[in-house]
This record gives structure tokens, sequence and C-alpha cells, in this order.
């Protein structure tokens, strides 16, 4: 499923990914461990690796991860990559709980 997104559409879920792996206002190892996993499985190149990189030093800015821009036949796996990541280090802060329902929702 994963190789099925576009170039945009899988550095799109990158940036939502690193997003919510910011939730809890650190981002732990196990996290970073997940981002990695992910990374290589997309199969991201160098520049997009870099991105990503600084996506987990700096958050990306709200305003650039917006729900409403993911395609409808993606929205799974966005889901499933968020929840994968927040739960990445074994605790799931009530703030991500939070932002997890409320990205469901908005998702539909």
């Amino acid at each position: 499923m994963l190789q099925d997104l576009a170039p945009e559409t899988r550095l799109t879920l990158m940036k939502f990914v690193c997003s919510f792996a910011w939730a809890d206002l650190e981002i732990r190892d196990e996290e970073r461990e997940f981002v990695a996993r992910l990374v290589r499985r997309l199969d991201l190149g160098s520049e997009e690796r870099k991105q990503v990189d600084g996506w987990l030093e700096l958050p990306p800015p709200p305003e650039s991860v917006d729900p409403t821009r993911i395609p409808v036949e993606h929205r799974r796996v966005f889901v499933e990559a968020v929840r994968g990541v927040i739960a990445a280090d074994g605790e799931i802060a009530e703030e991500e709980r939070e932002n997890l329902a409320l990205f469901s929702a908005l998702l539909g």
C-alpha cells in the first residue's frame, strides 16, 4: 500500500507522522526508529530524508499539515502511520490520543 503513494504523497505522509511525533513535545528514540523504518519502506531519496530529519528536529509548521489535502484513497494509510508513531514509545499521552481522534474524525 505504501508503494502505491505518489512521491509527493509519501513526503506529505512523513510530514504528518513527524508532526504527530511532536504531539507530546518530545521525540523519543522509539519514535525516531519508527520514522526511520517508515522512511526506508517508502524508499525516500536523500533530499526527502533530509526534510524528514529536519522535521524530527523542529516540527513542521501547523499550516503545512492540512488533513483536507490528504487524498481520499490514502487516508487510511495516513491514520495507520500516525497511529504507529504515537504508539511507538509504548506510551500514548492524552494529547496524542486526542489528536489522533480528531485527525481520524477529520478524515472521515
